[in-house]
């Protein structure tokens, strides 16, 4: 059920004037929508400690891990995005249902996504607060619910992938810095020698390729 649909029960459609503010509505809050309903948080996320472990600050730009997430979140959630639009804008255009009837039609399969990817205690974390009983299908559980309980699944298990990729990066470090020590070297900073090292490593083993297929796989 769309938030909007209390709104507008019992209206068959929407006034010219209404239709305009909703779509400007959905605009203003499409960016929200990206960033919390989608796989975006868990691709920048990690992406983000990617670059962070290698230890190469402004390499790549900040502008380039957000493009990468973008498009990696799109190739993430055009089967779903396929399904909101047979299920929802199709019947639209055809005019065989409302604009609040499409929303809701659309909203069930971004729901169905983001309840595969929540974690079980997350939801119940949130249905607890909200003091609301349990839901008997996944279909019953609100958008209000839902989404926080998505955000913070999706961060933890972003931070679960951060540590396996930080690890082998931490080895490198301690490895160089161990052996400064060992050499007398304690004046040269160990990124000297452990960036050209970290570099070299994540290109020997195609590390990009590898942190890309382990995002889309988690999401299978």
């Amino acid at each position: 059920m769309s938030p909007l649909s209390p709104l507008f029960e019992g209206t068959q459609s929407l006034a010219p004037s209404l239709k305009i503010l909703l779509i400007l509505t959905l605009l203003a809050l499409l960016p929200a929508a990206i960033l919390t309903m989608t796989s975006f948080v868990r691709t920048v996320v990690v992406l983000g400690f990617v670059r962070q472990g290698i230890g190469a600050q402004q390499t790549p730009p900040s502008q380039v891990i957000i493009g990468l997430s973008l498009f990696l979140t799109f190739f993430t959630m055009a089967p779903t995005f396929g399904e909101m639009k047979t299920v929802g804008l199709d019947p639209y255009q055809r005019g065989e249902m409302t604009e609040v009837q499409a929303l809701d039609a659309a909203s069930v399969p971004l729901k169905r996504f983001m309840l595969r990817q929540t974690r079980e205690e997350d939801l119940r974390l949130f249905y607890d607060a909200a003091a609301e009983p349990l839901p008997a299908t996944p279909d019953d559980v609100p958008l209000k619910l839902a989404v926080p309980a998505f955000v913070i699944s999706e961060l933890t298990t972003a931070f679960q992938m951060g540590v396996m990729v930080l690890l082998p990066f931490l080895v490198v470090d301690i490895a160089v810095a161990s052996l400064l020590m060992s050499m007398g070297m304690m004046m040269v900073p160990p990124t000297t020698l452990s960036l050209p090292m970290k570099l070299l490593l994540f290109v020997l083993v195609d590390g990009w390729n590898l942190i890309a297929g382990s995002l889309l796989r988690s999401f299978a």
